[in-house]
């Protein structure tokens, strides 16, 4: 395939645009001091860890801790997020953040320290971190214009990464002046301001007509909309083994520091400084990126040329080539997350966009963390430099899982909300509790049309099943092959009211393309019925018949 086949068209605005805009500007610049106050406590744990302990295991799973909660906490924050205010979700999670963080200077105020303590800190700390998380991310859409969307999840990845251009050498500095409590110190302090920059925003919200879902029906709406949409389930695979691959570089770099190059925790910050100033660099890129490559393209690119970074990493001895390495290791990353975080955004609808950026998170955190897990006993068993050498070897191959894990050239279904003028005839007494519902939709369709009909109903099929349907079925009628019934049902009337709520405009328009091949004149039949009415019938004669007097449901 060349090149101009496989180039999308794209527009790239300015990627500062965003920051004209006041409330993004402002959380986006305190993001900024509470990403340096991560990269502090992450500098200072690792070091504090090599001083407790000689494990490279040990070493490696302070990387393993903080992004493990990430992994585990995703989901249900990513739910909590879309149910309810995500400008008091987000400062929930940092207030947490910040909490655990002072718990742990304290600690080492008075040298209560251990290697386990400092793990089990930061996983706390990082649960904050993953509260906050998904309730950030999804909310960019509510401060910058739709066109400006792409570039803010920019540079809400660059924040992070301008941190760890400087954090890690700050931390390093910290560490070595002041002592790890001071640095632990700096990293509670430093949420603060994000908290306050939060607490002025005065976002507007929405109040859905329905009531909100239970947090674990919830989690499984959006982990089923995520295993139903073939872009987002595949983006989620592919960025998790990414994860795996490229985890050396962070979780194993103090080892690097202390036994590739003889350094003490001033190198180890130089080297994560060098692939944060790489991160950086490569921000700067993505809008090029985007609009001259696929993802699909973009990624094996960037595959190969980090494998090859890591195999130069470790071999080397020499701090300005293994910098290097770094630098352009950061670059990759950089740029590998961010087109692949686009990809989920600009693909999935307003409802479930926190939960879809909360599995992302897991996945490549949880790549992360068992990438660290697994290089760190790799370096275990046998040397830091092989464990390097044979992530590398691992990120070259990569671009083989695109051969069956193909991501599209672009994303072009519109994923704004639709809203459905009608509303359902309801004649029992029923409530938003009962259930199930049964649906069954009859279409009239004519023998010739019948194959691309069949075809276009398989698009529905993963539609329904990913905004709320369960058991979807295609039938046709055996004494009448111009009838087609597609059955599907919902735990819940209120099930069902949120999967109306749910459809966009790509999804109106797949079924409008179901429906041009029904027959001239013929529309649609609907039916929606309690699969279990045991509580609409009487028990006996003497039983009040509701249906004398009945209770309509007229909507919400």
């Amino acid at each position: 395939m060349t090149q101009a086949a496989d180039k999308p068209v794209i527009a790239a605005p300015s990627p500062l645009a965003p920051l004209k805009e006041p409330v993004f500007r402002r959380i986006w610049t305190t993001s900024l001091l509470a990403n340096f106050g991560q990269l502090v406590l992450g500098v200072a744990v690792a070091w504090e860890m090599t001083r407790l302990t000689s494990s490279a295991s040990m070493v490696a799973l302070v990387q393993t801790a903080m992004m493990l909660p990430l992994m585990l906490v995703a989901l249900p924050a990513g739910a909590i997020a879309d149910m309810f205010d995500r400008r008091k979700v987000a400062m929930v999670g940092l207030g947490i953040a910040a909490l655990f963080g002072s718990i742990l200077s304290a600690l080492a105020f008075f040298q209560l320290t251990s290697p386990w303590i400092l793990l089990l800190f930061c996983s706390l700390i990082g649960s904050g971190v993953a509260l906050y998380a998904p309730a950030w991310q999804s909310s960019i859409g509510e401060q910058v214009k739709p066109a400006d969307v792409p570039a803010a999840i920019a540079l809400g990845t660059v924040s992070y990464n301008i941190a760890r251009s400087f954090g890690p050498a700050l931390g390093g500095v910290l560490v070595l002046a002041a002592g790890v409590q001071t640095a632990f110190a700096f990293n509670a302090l430093a949420y603060l301001p994000l908290i306050v920059a939060f607490f002025l925003w005065r976002r507007t919200q929405t109040t859905s007509r329905l009531p909100p879902e239970r947090i674990t029906r919830a989690m499984v709406s959006g982990a089923r909309y995520a295993f139903h949409s073939t872009i987002i389930r595949t983006v989620l695979i592919r960025i998790f083994i990414f994860g795996v691959a490229g985890a050396t570089a962070t979780a194993l770099a103090p080892l690097m520091a202390k036994d590739l190059l003889q350094g003490d925790a001033s190198i180890y910050g130089i080297l994560l400084g060098a692939n944060g100033v790489g991160a950086v660099s490569g921000a700067v890129l993505i809008n090029r990126m985007r609009a001259n490559f696929s993802v699909e393209t973009a990624a094996t690119i960037l595959a190969i040329a980090g494998g090859l970074c890591l195999i130069v990493m470790g071999v080397s001895r020499s701090l300005p080539l293994t910098c290097i390495g770094m630098f352009l290791v950061g670059g990759v990353s950089m740029l590998t997350i961010s087109l692949f975080n686009i990809a989920v955004q600009i693909s999935v609808p307003r409802w479930v966009t926190a939960r879809a950026i909360s599995l992302y998170t897991s996945s490549l955190t949880g790549g992360i963390a068992v990438g660290a897990w697994l290089w760190g006993v790799v370096a275990n068993h046998w040397t830091v430099g092989n464990a390097i050498i044979a992530s590398g070897l691992f990120m070259l191959a990569l671009p083989l899982f695109g051969l069956f894990l193909r991501l599209p050239r672009e994303i072009t279904a519109s994923t704004d909300m639709v809203s459905i003028a009608n509303e359902p005839e309801v004649a029992l007494p029923i409530t938003m509790r009962s259930g199930p519902i049964v649906i069954e939709v009859e279409y009239r369709i004519a023998a010739e049309n019948a194959r691309p009909f069949y075809n276009a109903m398989l698009d529905i099929q993963n539609l329904q099943l990913r905004n709320g349907g369960f058991d979807w079925s295609l039938t046709r009628d055996i004494g009448d092959p111009t009838l087609w019934v597609e059955r599907y049902h919902c735990p819940t009337w209120a099930d069902y009211l949120r999967m109306r709520d749910r459809l966009t405009l790509a999804d109106m328009a797949a079924h409008e393309r179901v429906k041009s091949y029904m027959i001239e004149g013929e529309s649609r039949r609907i039916r929606r019925s309690l699969e279990r009415p045991f509580g609409s019938v009487r028990m006996n004669a003497e039983t009040p018949d509701l249906l004398k007097d009945p209770v309509v449901y007229n909507g919400p």
